[in-house]
């Protein structure tokens, strides 16, 4: 008996249609078009019948969102992309990648739309007109959504107004429209409604059957994912500024080592992040010079003005360095409150070491014997033997002292110190 319940097992499994799955949730970004890339070669490996392709984005970058399409056109294996779950969107890149699927599906409670590229800015304004750039933009953003309405069969003036006018829908409307092909609240109904389905693939109809089915879900990775974090602007700022400071510490404490590495390190990381997301180079360039400033203001003290000046650079600066609707995400306001704090607080620090110095006697050379205590070894012709700190010095005294007696320097005069009388 449990030889024949083998025997089914065994042959179910070999007759199982194989399904590739993998879920993506964030920015659009040289991580997520990695990832695609990653599912579709697995998919391929498994010969699967088809890709679910879970989807939930605000938007992103507009090379990986084309990368992205262009892998889902070219695609052997037919490609769901399904925005899920509940709450999902399928914002700005997330439309034309919906646009780019062979069967695009969605969850109740989610939305599509508001694909305007908006990285140029000022569109949205009334009565603005808008400037050559965008213009070519807007054209370009149009002509690409429409042929992929058309390559879909999908619904042509509401892609268009996508992207002209920022339109935006919810999964109810879009299956009225005909952006979509499917609605489907979770993973198991979308299969239930998907069998049965055909498609045209290389001129050829195919029909889906989900009745046996192997699902395999890919997983990111740690490759991936250490890209995903390297692409995520709020990394991207904190190694900036760790690196900033480790070796600005590692230059004011020569040897202290660890300061240095981290910041070598770090350096290295945020400039592959820096390579990878576009940022804004005034910004950049406001946090360099505002770090310069506070440094500046330790230094040369100028009474508070250049470290004001320099910690307002820094936070403008932070907070124009990325665009969150060119990314779809943002660097958080909180991180840089904590990293404005912190440069405060290490200026603030830095510049009562530097007061407290030099307020301070000096501790070398001849000036540090003003003030310190002598003793008289003899005395001959008007003039003094001294000793102090291990040297013989002449000296000169308006008042009588006698040998033994300790003295205070008063002055220097050249090589001869003038001494007075140590009270008691």
């Amino acid at each position: 008996m449990k030889l024949l319940v083998l025997f089914f097992t065994l042959t179910i499994t070999l007759f199982a249609s194989n399904i590739t799955h993998f879920a993506y949730e964030g920015a659009i970004n040289p991580a997520s078009n990695a990832f695609v890339k990653k599912s579709i070669l697995e998919a391929n490996k498994q010969n699967s019948q088809f890709i679910i392709f879970e989807l939930n984005t605000p938007g992103g970058l507009l090379s990986s969102t084309r990368d992205i399409v262009s892998q889902i056109l070219n695609s052997k294996i037919p490609i769901i992309v399904y925005i899920s779950p509940k709450g999902s969107q399928a914002a700005s890149a997330g439309t034309f990648i919906l646009y780019a699927s062979h069967i695009a599906a969605m969850s109740q409670g989610t939305n599509v739309g508001a694909a305007t590229p908006i990285q140029l800015g000022g569109l949205e304004e009334k009565n603005s007109k808008p400037s050559t750039m965008q213009t070519k933009v807007i054209n370009d953003a149009s002509a690409y959504i429409e042929s992929l309405a058309k390559l879909r069969n999908r619904n042509l003036k509401w892609a268009k107004d996508s992207i002209i006018k920022g339109a935006s829908i919810d999964s109810q409307k879009a299956l009225e429209l005909g952006v979509i092909n499917l609605l489907a609240n979770d993973l198991e109904s979308l299969l239930k409604n998907l069998d049965g389905f055909e498609l045209q693939i290389d001129k050829k109809t195919v029909k889906l059957n989900t009745q046996n089915i192997n699902l395999q879900t890919v997983e990111q990775g740690f490759k991936i994912k250490f890209l995903s974090y390297l692409s995520n602007p709020t990394i991207a700022y904190g190694l900036m500024l760790l690196a900033i400071y480790g070796i600005f510490f590692e230059l004011i404490s020569p040897g202290a080592i660890f300061p240095g590495v981290v910041g070598l390190v770090s350096g290295a990381l945020a400039l592959y992040s820096l390579n990878i997301l576009p940022f804004d180079t005034a910004g950049l360039l406001l946090i360099l010079i505002g770090i310069v400033l506070m440094i500046a203001e330790v230094f040369i003290v100028g009474f508070g003005i250049l470290g004001i000046g320099g910690i307002i650079a820094f936070v403008f600066g932070s907070l124009i360095l990325f665009d969150e609707k060119t990314l779809g995400v943002d660097i958080s306001l909180s991180l840089i409150v904590a990293f404005t704090l912190v440069s405060i607080a290490i200026f603030i620090y830095l510049l009562k070491i530097i007061i407290q110095e030099r307020k301070q006697k000096a501790k070398t050379g001849i000036e540090e014997l003003i003030g310190a205590t002598a003793k008289v070894i003899k005395k001959k012709n008007g003039i003094y033997k001294v000793s102090i700190h291990s040297e013989i010095w002449n000296a000169k005294s308006e008042i009588e002292i006698e040998d033994g007696s300790e003295v205070i320097v008063e002055n220097i005069n050249g090589l001869v110190l003038q001494i007075k009388p140590k009270k008691e």
